[in-house]
């Protein structure tokens, strides 16, 4: 299977490619920024950047200097990072994978829940499992986390520190409650270090070349990650990664694939490579619009679903 990714690319052209770049930029004027955090709010809607990473070759195009933050794109990675270091069997007991048809920050699907986060992918997963993370505090998680994934993926994530800054000061009510009621339910052991701790990793940024390097640990086998837990991050970005779009994208694209607030995309395509794109231009759920676009395109022209 590893290369055939490769092979079919390699049939593309560039005009081919420049031209799925334009259609997803005019997509992307369907979008929104996201206005709730003020450093988000600058982004430049017309950026867009996508870095693709095949076994042996790498392929750029667009705004690739943009460094973007990871957002909720670093959740499977918190998931992964949890899974290694504490096991599936204790790590499935903290939160489920169980897709949700409510939005990413909802209280309702928490509290029907009774407590139990719904999956990784969404805000009261991600933050129960931030309580887990090793370290005695939210900077020393953040850079164990860090650390890490830098060194396994050979990225470059950095802590963007003027960002976290403009987050704290506009904190999510819709955070602030699902961590109080995880505290409540039992299921966050600090709740201040949790929720600090989530806005730190959420505030790793990098460029699309880095979250491409990223993906690669989900794509490929290798001696320094689980077999398992890679099959497990994977099945619940299929699943969950895209909130309650998910299914939908599992028909039209069949990958893979998380989003997150910032403008980030990434899809996995397994045993071939990975796929990075960053536009920050949202849709209603929370997903890149013009990420999403290019993506399609590319996984129907190549056929990588895998359903295929």
């Amino acid at each position: 299977m590893a290369g055939s990714f490769v092979k079919e690319f390699d049939t593309l052209s560039n005009t081919e490619l420049l031209d799925w770049l334009q259609l997803a930029k005019t997509q992307a004027e369907r979008g929104r920024i996201v206005d709730r955090i003020p450093k988000l709010a600058s982004a430049d809607p017309r950026w867009f950047a996508v870095h693709i990473c095949c076994e042996s070759k790498h392929y750029s195009l667009g705004d690739t200097g943009c460094v973007f933050p990871l957002m909720s794109v670093i959740k499977p990675f918190s998931f992964l990072y949890l899974l290694e270091h504490m096991g599936a069997e204790t790590v499935l007991q903290w939160v489920g994978i169980q897709p949700s048809d409510a939005p990413f920050n909802s209280l309702d699907q928490l509290i029907a829940d009774r407590g139990h986060p719904r999956n990784p992918m969404i805000n009261s997963g991600a933050i129960a499992l931030a309580d887990k993370l090793p370290g005695k505090n939210g900077s020393d998680r953040t850079q164990l986390f860090c650390q890490w994934l830098n060194q396994l993926a050979g990225c470059q994530l950095k802590l963007d520190q003027a960002l976290l800054a403009s987050v704290r000061s506009s904190r999510s009510p819709a955070n602030q409650a699902i961590a109080n009621y995880l505290a409540e339910s039992g299921h966050l052991y600090n709740l201040d270090i949790a929720l600090d701790t989530y806005e730190q990793i959420c505030c790793l940024s990098a460029q699309v070349e880095d979250l491409a390097l990223l993906g690669k640990l989900l794509a490929y086998e290798s001696g320094f990650l689980a077999s398992k837990h890679r099959q497990i991050v994977n099945g619940v970005m299929l699943t969950c990664g895209l909130y309650e779009a998910s299914a939908e994208f599992v028909v039209r694209i069949g990958l893979p694939m998380k989003s997150g607030i910032g403008g980030g995309l990434l899809a996995i395509v397994p045993g071939e490579g990975a796929i990075a794109t960053y536009s920050p231009c949202l849709d209603s759920t929370g997903n890149s619009v013009a990420a999403i676009a290019f993506v399609e395109a590319l996984s129907q022209k190549l056929k990588l679903s895998i359903f295929s």
